[in-house]
């Protein structure tokens, strides 16, 4: 069978073929079950592309996992947090039961994917409106809490919010990077006055043996962090 057969309802799926993929359905239903040459099931095709249709369709199927991993261990709501105006799918999958804290084959979480994007409203959803609530405090396999995605981004307020939510400030990924290291060495000034002003600790090395402020791209930022911090009264490690 040729391979564009053998995978009809993924391709529809991805393409957002409504009726292909219920007619498929209707032939036979356990074509929903059936892992592709990417290893993902015809809805992490139809979240990848946000189709909500589609996936309104496979989620109301009999015995629906809504934490079906791909090869990769990325579930559809992995999937759909990481896709821009994908509400309409995230509510979907949230409404079935979808784990907020399942982890991927990397040890991730939804939760690390919306720090890196920036996605506060999705966030605060999953950290303060659904139970149980997402969790602040998974670390994945190179030692990162979410805050440390948030602070390489350069999202203060993602940062203030997984504070709130009981986040791990000064933990060490690892590379020995704290939350800090990372938002200096990619250059985010206030996000560093934001964590500083939060007691992030100035004097930690990470596994070169570098402070923070140390990996500053330039002095610019360096004495600009520094300028805050004794505007703000705190003594840090330069």
């Amino acid at each position: 069978m040729a391979t564009e057969e053998k995978f009809a309802i993924h391709a529809a799926a991805r393409d957002g073929r409504v009726t292909v993929v219920e007619s498929l359905l209707n032939a036979n239903p356990k074509l929903a079950k059936q892992k592709d040459d990417d290893g993902r099931l015809p809805l992490h095709w139809a979240c990848s592309y946000n189709h909500a249709e589609i996936v309104n369709l496979l989620v109301n199927l009999k015995d629906f996992d809504p934490d079906v991993q791909d090869d990769m261990g990325w579930t559809p709501l992995m999937i759909s947090a990481s896709v821009k105006e994908s509400d309409k799918v995230v509510d979907l999958l949230l409404a079935r039961g979808a784990d907020v804290n399942q982890t991927n084959n990397n040890g991730q979480t939804v939760l690390h994917f919306l720090a890196s994007k920036s996605n506060l409203d999705l966030a605060r959803k999953l950290l303060e409106e659904i139970k149980p609530p997402a969790s602040a405090r998974v670390r994945d396999k190179r030692g990162q809490y979410p805050i440390h995605r948030a602070a390489a981004v350069g999202s203060a307020p993602m940062i203030n919010l997984l504070l709130k939510h009981r986040s791990p400030l000064n933990a060490t990924d690892n590379a020995g990077y704290t939350a800090l290291h990372h938002a200096v060495a990619e250059g985010h000034g206030d996000v560093a006055i934001t964590l500083i002003k939060a007691g992030a600790e100035t004097d930690k090395k990470d596994s070169d043996g570098f402070l923070a402020l140390q990996l500053a791209p330039g002095p610019d930022v360096r004495k600009y962090i520094a300028r805050k911090a004794e505007e703000e009264g705190i003594e840090i490690a330069m």
